[in-house]
This record gives C-alpha cells, structure tokens and sequence, in this order.
C-alpha cells in the first residue's frame, strides 16, 4: 500500500457537493458552499488515518449529478488509483449516492478501495454527522481488509457494497441499508471490520469513455393501462427499465405497449419491491414474468430499477445492442 508522510497511507477525496458541504444561504435553506479541502480542515481526527489530497470538481447537490459526471469521476479514479493512491473517497449528496456507488463499481478498475460517503445534516445542524462519516470512510478507504470489494458506501460507520445499498430513510443518520444481505461490516474502534466479502462484477470495459443513452424507468401501479409507453422512443429514448409488481408482474392492461416496445429497444423487467429478484417461471398469466420474458423482456435480476437503468444506459454507450447486450447485462444483474 503506498505511504505518504510517516507511513501513512495516501488517499484521494474527491467532493462533488451535497448536504455535507452546504451551509445557510443568503435566501431560505442551505446550498454547497464548502470543498473537498474545508471538508478534510474541518476533521483533524483525518491526518492519523491517512495523507488526504482533496478535490472538488463539481459543487452539486445530488439531485443534479448525471452520468457524464460519474463517467469523468470514473477517469480521474482510475487515473489517479493506478498510482500511488491507496484508496479514494468521493463525498456527495445521500439523494443519489447508491447510484453513484454503482455507476463507480462498474466503471472504476482494479482492487483499491472507493468509498462513496455524505451526510444526513449540513455542517452547522446540532449533530452534523458529515465528520464521523469522513473519518469513517477514511478508516475504510485506508484498510487492505477492504481492498478487492469494488465501491462502497460509508455512513453511520457501516459499510455497504454498492451492488445492495440503497436509500431507506428521509431523515435518519442511518438512511442506508443493504436489504438484499445486509452490510459488509463495520467501522469499529478505528479499524474496518469486513464480516462478508461479495465478488466484484466485471468493469464495463470502455464505460467510463460511453456516450449519454437515455433510458427511461417506469414505475407498474394498480390500473396502469401502459398509455404513456407508447410516445417513448419518439421522445429519444434508447431503452426502458419497468420496475414491476412482486416478483415481475403488471397489469394485463401494459402487456401489448411493453411487447411491441421490445421490438424497438431494449425493455429490462425489474420490481419495485425492495428486497429479491426478478422470477422466471413461476406464473402464467397475462403480465406474469413467465408472459413478459416470453414477449422479448429482459430480466432485471435482483437489481432495482435505478440501478438496472443505469446499468442499461453505460451498456448502451459503449454500443452494445441485441444478443450482446442482453448477456452483459445478465452478467451483472444475476442474483
């Protein structure tokens, strides 16, 4: 592991904004204000952990980060980790961070450390939690324990693998939980304490340099008749992702838009359910999964939709079309 000034290892933190960095503005609310250095200034506890270089490319809530971001942060990661970089940390708003943590897992290479991390409470909110959460993730982008699993997400000392975390509270300091297995471990007493180890999927290869695809993510609800699918590739749509019923299903009244969509572009069958995947030959009827990847759809696996959206949308940018991009996506979204 490479060392910076007496022995410490050297790591990269690079802040894209969000709540961690928002102060009061002159207007209602709090808005990014700070950087990546007045995040690492404001937490001395960090220089026993590591030699940190902070960065700021980008001064964003969450809401606003797209993939030509993550793909330019996906390209200063793997520049800057082929080096003597032992881990890197990117600090961002929570709203999106288990996106973020994905799109990184599958653009960023190689077996060093990235942690994904933000706050629940701006800087100057009575029990601001934005410092515990750099420390913690510092403690974890710093520890060999933890190389080898690919992006992850620290808050609230847990750590998450960014193929399960997701968002699960509005308002807790605890927002994030991996339904799916639970976390990889914790950040106990100033060391990272790995319980379970998750293979990495492959890196997209070239994904990082893709182009933007635009792909649309529907929600199934009770009585939805698929009316508004049929505009979608007049709208420049290049793909569609339908976060459906239970285990794969939606109303009978969907199933004609979504099967002449799939002779269009490629249609990917996930749940809105929070936890489980996508079945394959339970039911039979009409807008069952036995009926949908019967007519052409894809099956999401245990990916959710957002994460199956942008899995198809990185696929999509480095040209994969038909049976070569139905293969590498069921490479990534098997259970």
């Amino acid at each position: 592991m490479a060392a910076g000034v007496n022995g410490r290892p050297k790591l990269l933190l690079v802040s894209l904004g969000g709540t961690i960095t928002m102060t009061a503005s002159a207007g209602p609310g709090i808005i990014p204000t700070l950087t990546g250095a007045d995040l690492v200034a404001a937490v001395p506890a960090l220089a026993e952990v590591a030699d940190i270089e902070a960065m700021s490319p980008f001064r964003l809530p969450g809401p606003s980060l797209t993939l030509a971001h993550l793909r330019e942060v996906a390209r200063l990661l793997n520049q800057r980790l082929s080096g003597d970089i032992a881990g890197a940390i990117v600090v961002q708003g929570t709203d999106t961070i288990e996106e973020t943590a994905f799109v990184l897992d599958l653009l960023v290479g190689g077996d060093k450390p990235v942690v994904v991390t933000g706050a629940m409470r701006g800087p100057e909110a009575p029990g601001a939690d934005g410092p515990a959460n750099l420390l913690a993730s510092a403690i974890v982008a710093s520890s060999a324990a933890t190389r080898g699993l690919g992006a992850l997400v620290v808050l609230n000392d847990t750590i998450h693998a960014a193929r399960f975390v997701q968002k699960a509270s509005t308002f807790l300091p605890s927002t994030f939980a991996s339904f799916a297995g639970g976390p990889l471990g914790h950040v106990i007493e100033g060391a990272a304490h790995i319980d379970v180890r998750v293979a990495r999927r492959q890196v997209i290869e070239g994904g990082s340099e893709g182009s933007d695809q635009p792909v649309a993510l529907l929600t199934a609800a009770l009585g939805d008749d698929g009316r508004g699918l049929v505009g979608l590739p007049g709208l420049g749509y290049r793909g569609l992702v339908v976060e459906a019923m239970g285990v794969g299903h939606v109303p009978a009244a969907m199933v004609p838009a979504l099967a002449d969509l799939t002779q269009v572009f490629p249609v990917i069958l996930s749940s809105r359910v929070a936890s489980g995947p996508v079945f394959g030959r339970t039911y039979g009827f009409p807008g069952s999964e036995t009926d949908l990847l019967a007519r052409g759809l894809i099956p999401g696996g245990a990916l959710g939709g957002l994460k199956a959206r942008l899995l198809l949308s990185l696929l999509l940018g480095v040209g994969l079309s038909g049976q070569a991009l139905r293969d590498a996506f069921l490479r990534v979204a098997a259970p």
